[in-house]
């Protein structure tokens, strides 16, 4: 079951860009010269990309959720600015979107975790290398799912607002790997089931390393958030940054 069109009208409340976030990356595609070239993964309604684009940024988003693209598109409302979004999956990065053309790719808000199957994940790692240019970066915002090592279930933080809220519970099946149950509490109260039995991978910051050198990357730096505090093994969040 998805039934991710029901978060739509919550998503820039559940999923907020605040300042830290908006610095960070300011400060990091500056670092590259103008025009900077950054690409999301998982880019949701776009309102990231569409700051980041008015700051003079050349601004690549990709969802696989059409319904959510709509919304993102509906940002586009400033004249000259550079910013496109399309409907595409990891899968089809490579295919096409221009190798060596991004400074910056990242995918953030524990979207990495859906990519479920271990094969596929370490190709997302040399797809981002194939379209990074030579001193890129890639950036991963993600839970810290050391927890699971000892484990079999953990319930994640809510993501709340005024309005709504989401809930999350990642479970270790017999057969079927680690799952991930999600269900949104709307503005009337109503308890709706978003995703269930959904097949998750929470990858936990060793093999972050390992895939990341394995595809060539030199340098992984882990933090805890966007003001760069330092990781250490209790962390809730992590934050990695990969070249």
């Amino acid at each position: 079951m998805n039934n991710m069109q029901n978060v739509i009208e919550y998503y820039d409340e559940l999923y907020p860009s605040d300042e830290s976030q908006k610095q960070f990356f300011t400060n990091l595609l500056s670092s590259y010269g103008i025009p900077s070239k950054f690409l999301r993964i998982g880019c949701g309604t776009g309102y990231l990309e569409s700051f980041l684009a008015k700051e003079g940024v050349d601004v690549t988003g990709l969802d696989t959720n059409k319904e959510i693209l709509e919304r993102a598109n509906l940002r586009r409302r400033f004249p000259n600015m550079a910013i496109r979004f399309f409907q595409m999956s990891t899968i089809e990065m490579t295919n096409f979107l221009g190798k060596g053309f991004y400074n910056v790719i990242a995918c953030l808000n524990d979207k990495i975790i859906y990519i479920h199957d271990e094969a596929l994940l370490k190709k997302f790692f040399v797809d981002c290398k194939l379209l990074l240019s030579d001193s890129g970066t890639l950036v991963l915002q993600l839970y810290n799912y050391n927890a699971l090592k000892t484990e079999s279930s953990i319930k994640l933080p809510n993501r709340e607002s005024i309005r709504s809220k989401i809930m999350e519970q990642i479970t270790k099946t017999q057969t079927e790997g680690f799952v991930i149950n999600q269900y949104l509490e709307n503005s009337a109260g109503k308890i709706i089931p978003l995703l269930q039995k959904q097949k998750v991978y929470p990858i936990l910051p060793e093999k972050i390393t390992e895939y990341a050198l394995e595809a060539n990357f030199s340098r992984v730096e882990f933090f805890e958030d966007y003001t760069k505090k330092p990781f250490t093994p209790e962390s809730k969040t992590i934050l990695c940054l990969i070249s």
